[in-house]
């Protein structure tokens, strides 16, 4: 009696031959579709392409050449101008109205300062929040202004919070001031042994800087108190 033997080889050669077959039965049912569904897919790749070399590249650049002026009297300390225009050229609050960040993410700082130095604390907070840059220096004064919005509301816990978060900001040369104004509010809120470790840090990572120069005092001053 003859045995049965399997061939692996020909159940694997079976099983392609099926799903080439019906892979050609896919292909015989959905031609047209899959045909439309590519094309459709270059038309939207197309598209795309000419958004952006032809109306987000050019408003890029119109929203950046807006903020020259506006830059030049933020430079000027002129705040209100920088802030709200001149009537001829647009302010940050405009610019920032007009093109979002197209006009690239300083806009956000370049308000926050702006309302804060014009007294507007709530305003300057709601700007500042939304720079998203990773320049280190504009990021630190960022978050430090953040923090003097915060103290002109005399909410000193996020002062301090945001005071600390810009001291940390790697390669931030203005760390000990920011530390110092921590140290600060740590004092005069009683918390005198977070006050003297903002202080001591400075003494120790920053010797070199203004801050550097004048901390004894404020060390010497916190062991009196204690």
């Amino acid at each position: 009696m003859a045995k049965n033997i399997n061939n692996p080889n020909a159940e694997r050669n079976e099983k392609v031959g099926e799903a080439v077959s019906q892979t050609e039965e896919f292909f015989k049912k959905n031609g047209k579709t899959l045909s439309y569904t590519g094309v459709g897919l270059i038309l939207v790749a197309a598209i795309i392409i000419l958004i952006i070399q032809f109306y987000s590249k050019p408003l890029k650049a119109e929203a950046v050449d807006q903020t020259y002026t506006a830059e030049q009297y933020f430079r000027a300390e002129d705040y209100d101008k920088a802030l709200n225009g001149d009537g001829n050229a647009l302010g940050f609050a405009q610019i920032i109205d007009e093109y979002g960040a197209k006009a690239g993410k300083a806009v956000y700082f370049y308000a926050g300062v702006c309302e804060l130095q014009l007294g507007n604390a709530a305003e300057a907070i709601s700007y500042l929040e939304k720079y998203k840059g990773k320049e280190p220096v504009i990021k630190a004064r960022a978050l430090a202004c953040t923090g003097d919005a915060y103290s002109m509301l005399e909410d000193y816990g996020q002062a301090l919070s945001y005071y600390l978060k810009a001291a940390e900001v790697e390669e931030n040369v203005f760390a000990a001031s920011y530390l110092l104004k921590a140290g600060i509010i740590c004092e005069e809120t009683g918390r005198l042994d977070e006050a003297l470790d903002c202080y001591r840090t400075i003494k120790d990572k920053y010797p070199q800087s203004f801050e550097g120069y004048e901390i004894d005092k404020y060390i010497s001053r916190i062991e009196v108190k204690k």
